[in-house]
């Protein structure tokens, strides 16, 4: 088959889930003997016109210029290229500034669309943008020939909404072989002596959130908070980035650093609220992590037993005063890592996305 893959700003990963799931999944669908191609952006530092056997596309993205908007021309560059390549399959990763273009997909392909998570849901959008992305979601359904939820809380969402095919895939992780303990000398910590926030500084994901609840804790370990640059982020360290308790640091996209931090970490905080599986919980239960999650169907359906829960800072604040051991047990991290094995490991989610290909072409 010839596979093209849209709405991912490019491979290697620079930037967050998307990528993360195309960087995982492109190699080993080409691997497979699939051409497959992925669109970059032009923003992308990585240059190279092909990465592990992925043939890499560059279309101008204006992102740097016009904010979030410029996705829209990213994708629109995506899809008028895409019309000349004569692909099989169009896998879509999400449909925020893809679907309004769905007049111009190319009618030979058959389009797959990974629907992520209830994108109008997010806090960070006006009311004018969240009822844009409800038709933008509902065009997406309507337009394509299979969707794909990552989340049985997605799943269950999209089987009451659209009468368009669905497979439920969910994200992937891989288990480390091994984790290093000097790459904490590099933010001066030590282990099990900090606890640990990864995430896009968003308000949904609520990190203001765990930092109330980490300075009225006063417990003596930091929280390690590692995110992008946005407005949003900037706003939280002018507000608590002096606490002595809180500690900000730029994104990180070097698997063994993270990994390590990860598992050296007392307690890994996912305070995600909206989207469907997110990989940055696969990772963390991948390392081995005692992980205090948001009580939300879609990390529920993900984490099961394997953490404990909070829906407000008072929660988190008790969760951080105890003990970690008991809080989550070594049972429960067992329980997280074989999860990763036999349900959320990338070989069998590859076969399950070239499986879902076969069925629609």
């Amino acid at each position: 088959m010839s596979i093209g893959i849209i709405g991912s700003r490019g491979i290697p990963n620079q930037y967050g889930g998307y990528e993360a799931a195309v960087q995982e999944l492109a190699p080993r669908l080409a691997a497979l003997g699939h051409r497959v191609v992925v669109y970059c952006s032009h923003l992308q530092t990585f240059k190279e016109k092909t990465w592990k056997g992925v043939e890499l596309n560059y279309q101008y993205n204006p992102e740097d210029r016009l904010g979030s908007s410029g996705q829209f021309i990213y994708d629109l560059n995506c899809n008028l290229h895409s019309r000349k390549q004569c692909f099989d399959v169009i896998l879509h990763m999400g449909y925020t500034s893809d679907s309004v273009w769905h007049r111009l997909w190319d009618r030979k392909a058959k389009h797959v669309c990974n629907m992520d998570g209830m994108e109008w849901l997010r806090s960070k959008y006006s009311p004018t943008v969240q009822a844009f992305l409800k038709k933008a979601e509902r065009w997406a359904a309507l337009h394509s020939h299979l969707l794909i939820a990552d989340s049985e809380g997605v799943l269950q969402y999209l089987q009451k909404k659209y009468p368009t095919p669905l497979s439920y895939i969910a994200y992937g992780a891989e288990i480390p072989v091994s984790f290093d303990v000097n790459h904490l000398s590099t933010y001066q910590l030590k282990a099990m002596e900090y606890d640990l926030l990864i995430a896009r500084m968003e308000p949904e994901n609520n990190i203001e959130m765990a930092i109330q609840a980490k300075i009225k804790s006063e417990n003596e370990f930091p929280l390690v908070i590692f995110g992008n640059a946005n407005k949003y982020g900037e706003a939280l360290k002018e507000t608590y980035g002096h606490h002595a308790a809180i500690r900000f640091y730029p994104a990180n996209y070097h698997p063994e650093v993270m990994n390590s931090l990860r598992y050296y970490s007392r307690y890994y905080i996912h305070g995600h609220s909206v989207g469907g599986t997110n990989p940055s919980l696969l990772e963390a239960m991948a390392a081995q992590c005692r992980i205090l999650a948001h009580d939300n169907i879609f990390n529920k359906s993900v984490l099961q037993y394997g953490g404990r829960y909070f829906d407000n800072s008072g929660q988190l604040c008790s969760l951080f005063a105890q003990n970690s051991d008991s809080v989550v047990s070594r049972n429960q991290i067992d329980e997280n890592i074989r999860a990763i094995r036999n349900k959320y490991n990338w070989e069998l989610i590859c076969k399950q996305y070239e499986d879902a290909f076969y069925r629609v072409v």
